[in-house]
């Protein structure tokens, strides 16, 4: 079976800006454009904590062609390219932002969630670097989606960085057919989200918990 068409990311940095925020079908192309647009829900897991803290998300960061609607595949470990013919409805970040506040929201663990852009009162922020999102055929026959998220759980009174940890979830993908990569994408940042909101209730209410029996020195 051979493999859907792919563009190779050959452009210099003033285009590769314009890719993020410019629509895919330019003024002289007539050919239609299939776009995919994840449906990210989770479980709560019953091991959660219930926590007595808020929490802002600062908008995820990720290199700027990490950062686009194109859907990226890695055919070879040196080369880059990205899927003809098919986008993804929003950036990678976007899409994680979006998946994480709703699965905070729906695990019902905290009762104060928000972007940080809403200016909520928050005693800890979730900040996401997010490193790889891409199909990587790794020298076989079918891709693997393959998503890789740094996260950092961080005291907003005194910016101490209470927890570290980078996500990594790699999904087969049955076949070449960029549907097929889709689904595993949506497998893969389900996996991805439940993982750090999980992660993040845990490490949050431990150091809370600490923060609340750590008795004040007195000098």
């Amino acid at each position: 079976m051979s493999r859907p068409t792919l563009t190779r990311i050959l452009l210099p940095a003033a285009m590769l800006a314009l890719l993020g925020g410019c629509s895919l079908l330019g003024s002289n192309e007539r050919s239609a454009v299939t776009i995919y647009s994840p449906v990210v829900r989770i479980q709560p897991d019953p091991s959660w904590p219930q926590v007595d803290w808020q929490l802002v998300l600062v908008k995820p960061s990720a290199a700027r062609v990490v950062d686009s609607p194109r859907i990226n595949v890695r055919p070879s470990p040196s080369e880059l390219e990205v899927y003809k013919g098919v986008s993804w409805a929003q950036p990678a970040t976007d899409m994680l932002d979006d998946a994480l506040v709703r699965g905070f929201e729906d695990s019902g663990r905290i009762q104060g969630v928000a972007r940080a852009t809403t200016g909520i009162r928050a005693d800890y922020k979730l900040a996401l670097d997010v490193r790889r999102f891409e199909a990587d055929y790794r020298g076989q026959a079918t891709p693997t989606a393959l998503i890789e998220v740094n996260a950092k759980l961080i005291h907003v009174v005194d910016q101490r960085v209470v927890a570290d940890r980078t996500f990594r979830q790699e999904q087969p993908v049955p076949s070449t057919a960029t549907a097929d990569v889709a689904r595993a994408f949506e497998q893969g940042l389900r996996a991805t989200t439940s993982e750090v909101v999980g992660w993040t209730l845990v490490s949050g209410q431990a150091d809370y918990q600490r923060a609340t029996v750590t008795p004040t020195r007195v000098r």
